[in-house]
């Protein structure tokens, strides 16, 4: 399977993994960033946009397509099932915010992001989507102690 100069299915992830974090922005307008440390936030809003927009943009990349058939159903079903959780866990956390919940709302994305890099080898994307990942779940994290008190 081959891409042209977008890739729809990719494009598809990225705004089913918008959709609850434009719901819970809308549920909880005064919540703001605890995170103090400026280079984490800085490298998680910088991994966060290249990774969406290499999603479905090719930049960089000589093909955007699957090596074989075995990625790209790795990358269909991964990004599938990894979804699917996404949305599981976001539901429970509407219900009741725990710290376990929070963190696997970091890790799923990258997730899907490293799975997604990987499987199109498109390196530019699987490196923003290791950035993203260090960042966007230490942000979690330090978010989660700080709403505890425990800064």
């Amino acid at each position: 399977m081959e891409f042209g100069w977008i890739n729809i299915f990719g494009a598809g992830i990225v705004v089913l993994m918008l959709v609850p974090n434009i719901v819970y922005a809308i549920r909880n307008p005064g919540e703001r960033n605890l995170c103090e440390n400026r280079f984490m936030n800085l490298s998680e809003q910088v991994g966060r946009y290249a990774c969406i927009v290499l999603m479905w943009l090719p930049l960089l990349v000589w093909k955007f397509a699957f090596p074989g058939v075995l990625p790209m159903l790795l990358y269909l079903f991964g990004n599938g099932i990894l979804l699917t959780a996404y949305w599981i866990v976001f539901v429970l956390y509407l219900h009741k915010k725990t710290a376990g919940r929070a963190v696997s709302l970091a890790v799923l994305p990258s997730c899907i992001f490293l799975l997604s890099g990987l499987t199109l080898r498109h390196w530019l994307l699987a490196g923003f989507a290791v950035l993203f990942s260090a960042a966007h779940i230490y942000v979690t994290c330090r978010n989660q102690t700080a709403s505890r008190g425990n800064v």
